[in-house]
């Protein structure tokens, strides 16, 4: 492929070539280098397309194919299947980014290095880092556009997915048989149903208690709406009744209509007392560990992993291209197969098995969320920098490692 208007990476460094003794390999002011990002942008960017061109599209076929029977019985339109999809790519795009990234830097960087370009670089004075410097900036871009979709739209594809269903069936997913303790201001809530991310409560009970855990009011609603812009609890109907400190009853009276402004309560909070972390977007991990922060340590295990999860997911994306970009890069035609296996095998091994067992660990409170979360991150980007260092000063490590078991064994 040329670069620029019939120009190779050759040709781009001829310039350079020429002062050899004025070589600079990090100026990146000179317009040769400027070519010479353009050209590995571009070589990289058409097999990243294409690979998650083709990724989506494996998806969409395999997704559809499972679930038109589905779409054909509930009817669904063309307008409801596009949203329907639209929550269900974000979800997709933040597992297929990595793999697509490995991929592409595999063939950019083998197809480069198989013609030679890659060598007419470093004889021009141009270093290992320096021609990987616009794929680590790519690697830097994605980790952003991942981090994006893992904040909030990514986390919700499931439960999206349930609304989407239960609305064509004319009727929204709903709750059933919600209990909520709220330790701090001693009230718990009994609700029969409600619907998610909804402020409409069906049946509701809500006994306030003492400091001394007697209970002092209790509430009896049919219908209980909750008031966002004055942060006020609205009662329908509401039948109150007052006890004494040895349980009798002192009041009893029903009320059209009785509207409570100092409960702290939230829809959110009472929610949240079955919902998985893994479904829970950064704001509202942060927003569930503040107000139930008297939960259980063990409890509160899983979320406070997921948090840290939710930031340190993105940055895999950078850790693929410190293992795939080093590995890509081969010298010769022996080994290009083996290097490119192992990449596979790295990017898999930290993606999937280090990953979940760690997150399983810091799920269930026995190493810290910080550790679970990013560990895989720290100890594979550990690898792609030391298999980066051993590209960059032309080193075999596994050689050496094999030279070094021989003599071992010989003795």
């Amino acid at each position: 492929m040329g670069l620029g208007q019939g120009v190779t990476a050759a040709q781009a460094v001829v310039p350079c070539r020429r002062r050899a003794c004025m070589i600079k390999p990090f100026a990146l002011n000179s317009p040769p280098m400027r070519l010479l990002d353009r050209y590995v942008i571009r070589n990289f960017l058409q097999a990243y397309f294409y690979c998650i061109a083709g990724f989506l599209s494996i998806w969409l076929i395999f997704d559809i194919s499972d679930n038109i029977s589905t779409f054909l019985e509930q009817k669904f339109g063309f307008v409801l299947t596009l949203k329907y999809y639209a929550t269900q790519v974000p979800e997709v795009f933040l597992i297929l980014l990595p793999v697509a990234l490995l991929l592409a830097l595999l063939f950019s960087l083998g197809r480069m290095s198989r013609t030679n370009e890659i060598v007419s670089m470093l004889g021009a004075g141009v270093s290992i880092p320096r021609v990987l410097a616009p794929l680590i900036g790519i690697g830097l871009l994605t980790v952003g556009a991942s981090f994006a979709l893992n904040y909030r739209l990514a986390p919700h594809a499931e439960m999206a997915k349930k609304n989407f269903v239960a609305t064509a069936r004319a009727h929204q997913y709903s709750v059933q048989g919600q209990i909520f303790r709220n330790r701090t201001d001693l009230r718990t809530w009994f609700i029969q149903s409600f619907r998610a991310g909804q402020n409409v409560f069906n049946h509701v009970q809500v006994l306030q208690q003492d400091a001394n855990d007697n209970i002092v009011e209790n509430y009896f609603s049919p219908r209980v709406i909750y008031h966002p812009e004055s942060k006020t609890w609205e009662l329908e109907n509401v039948k109150l009744v007052k006890y004494d400190p040895a349980g009798n009853i002192t009041e009893e009276k029903i009320f059209p209509s009785l509207k409570i402004d100092n409960w702290s309560e939230t829809p959110f909070r009472l929610g949240s007392a079955n919902v998985r972390a893994e479904n829970l977007s950064l704001p509202e991990l942060r927003t569930y560990l503040h107000f139930n922060s008297d939960f259980p340590k063990t409890l509160l295990a899983p979320f406070r992993t997921h948090l840290q999860y939710r930031v340190a997911l993105p940055w895999t994306c950078l850790v693929v291209v410190f293992i795939a970009a080093p590995l890509g890069i081969g010298f010769s035609r022996r080994g290009v197969l083996g290097s490119v296996a192992v990449a596979i095998v790295l990017v898999f091994l930290h993606g999937y098995l280090f990953t979940h067992l760690f997150l399983a660990l810091g799920e269930g409170d026995h190493i810290s969320p910080w550790v679970a979360a990013w560990s895989p991150n720290i100890v594979f980007a550990v690898v792609g920098i030391y298999l980066l260092y051993l590209r960059a000063t032309n080193r075999e490590g596994m050689r050496f490692q094999l030279a070094a078991a021989r003599r071992i064994f010989a003795r």
